[in-house]
């Protein structure tokens, strides 16, 4: 049995111990394997600071600035309509489209080849920055895809 809408408690995430951010945080979150934290906590810090070092910005601007780059504005939502199943452009909220940048980051970064975790995801964010790479990738064909489905923009209201 349904058991309707009820409201879901979020768990509040501790920001990081070294700069303060719950979006470092979540970034190690999707990093860990197996729960070995401190192994994602290096991961992510040792790519943090030689991205910085690479661009000379700030480790949290150059998070930040990724971020803006990667998040997506639209994606496609599949509606059944009528037997009929029809790809529905979508606004992305703030959570989603977070989910879906540290999802695509990890996921670009793990598709590299040769070379050390933290190395991976440093190259990744610096490529992220420069508006190049795969996530960026993934998130223009999120935004192609909606663009050709706008005609069933329509479709989202029902």
């Amino acid at each position: 049995m349904s058991r309707g809408h009820q409201k879901i408690k979020r768990h509040q995430l501790l920001p990081d111990r070294k700069y303060g951010s719950t979006l470092v945080t979540k970034l190690t979150n999707y990093v860990m394997d197996c729960g070995k934290k401190s192994v994602a906590e290096n991961i992510v810090y040792g790519a943090l600071e030689s991205s910085s070092k690479k661009l000379n910005a700030q480790p949290l601007d150059v998070l930040e600035r990724t971020f803006k780059n990667v998040g997506p504005l639209l994606e496609v939502k599949s509606k059944r309509i009528g037997g009929a199943n029809y790809q529905v452009p979508m606004e992305v909220n703030r959570e989603r489209k977070e989910t879906l940048t540290l999802r695509w980051i990890i996921a670009a970064a793990k598709a590299r080849k040769g070379a050390p975790m933290a190395e991976k995801l440093s190259m990744e964010l610096i490529d992220a920055c420069n508006n190049t790479g795969a996530a960026i990738k993934k998130k223009d064909d999120t935004h192609r895809m909606a663009e050709a489905n706008k005609a069933f923009a329509h479709f989202a209201r029902l």
